[in-house]
């Protein structure tokens, strides 16, 4: 499953883990699907501290001084502090000028902005130096799928779902660009694909949905099965409602599609790569045009 959804480290993954509680599973989900935004933890506020008193203070090499960097990227990233993350992803970069995942970090922010031909440089970056970077091809897929070169695209979500076919994050995003380019033949793989993932994963009902086998209201009602606590939650809020979005956009139901983008917003997912698009899928809705921001990386 696509959890750290643009690929980290463990040291920030264990530093953004939550301990695990049973909820109380309520009588029904209408009193759930309202999101309740995630509070910064104090474990991670506590270590970007503690990195920065270390890089000021510490005689460190280059190369650990990159590292330190672009740790504290990632987790400035992940509460949403971007721009300091773009700024430690760069320094990371001029330290060493190798880290394919920083190059990554960088191609997400820059597809951000619209500067799609510098993300695809830094994506190419982080490929011709670690190949088998999964989440690369994704993100690469992701930035020229906005760009609107979805054939282009294709190869790159195709790769992704070959390289783990039983998740189904992948299957989706796959299914979404073959939908731009032929609704039948994105129908027909989706059916096939959906044949491939665990009954048991969660995510596989928004796969579900996708293919005609589940209504709204039953996806919207899976959301409270086998919760472990009100991090899994807004997870499962920042995911489900962006591919609503996506499933109402394509239906022609702006107002709707917006409505569930801002809820996406709300649950301050920001490391998800559902949580990240939103706004820039409200910006398209909108007719908004996107105005790069790569001075912010020389």
């Amino acid at each position: 499953m696509l959890r750290f959804k643009t690929g980290g480290v463990a040291l920030i993954v264990a530093l953004l883990t939550l301990n695990g509680c049973a909820m109380v599973q309520p009588s029904s989900s209408a009193a759930w699907l309202t999101p309740e935004p995630l509070a910064v933890p104090y474990r991670t506020e506590l270590a970007i501290a503690r990195l920065t008193e270390i890089l000021q203070r510490a005689e460190l090499s280059d190369e650990q001084s990159a590292r330190l960097f672009y740790d504290r990227g990632v987790m400035y990233d992940s509460v949403g502090l971007r721009s300091l993350a773009r700024l430690d992803f760069m320094r990371a970069l001029r330290l060493k000028p190798d880290l394919a995942d920083a190059y990554n970090f960088v191609g997400i922010h820059y597809t951000l902005s619209g500067d799609f031909d510098q993300a695809y440089e830094a994506f190419d970056s982080a490929l011709e130096l670690a190949p088998d970077y999964e989440y690369a091809y994704l993100n690469r897929g992701i930035a020229l799928y906005y760009a609107g070169r979805t054939e282009l695209a294709l190869p790159d979500f195709e790769r992704f779902l070959q390289l783990r076919p039983a998740d189904p994050y992948r299957v989706i995003w796959l299914y979404l660009a073959e939908l731009e380019l032929s609704k039948t033949a994105a129908r027909q793989r989706l059916a096939v694909n959906l044949t491939e993932l665990a009954t048991d994963d969660w995510a596989t009902n928004i796969v579900r949905f996708y293919a005609g086998n589940i209504s709204e209201q039953q996806l919207l009602d899976t959301i409270i099965e086998d919760l472990t606590g009100p991090r899994a939650l807004a997870e499962r809020l920042c995911e489900v409602y962006f591919y609503l979005a996506k499933w109402h956009d394509a239906s022609q139901r702006p107002e709707q599609a917006l409505q569930y983008y801002k809820m996406v917003l709300a649950t301050n997912v920001y490391e998800f790569v559902e949580h990240r698009y939103a706004r820039l899928e409200m910006a398209r809705l909108r007719g908004e045009t996107l105005t790069g921001q790569s001075d912010e990386f020389h």
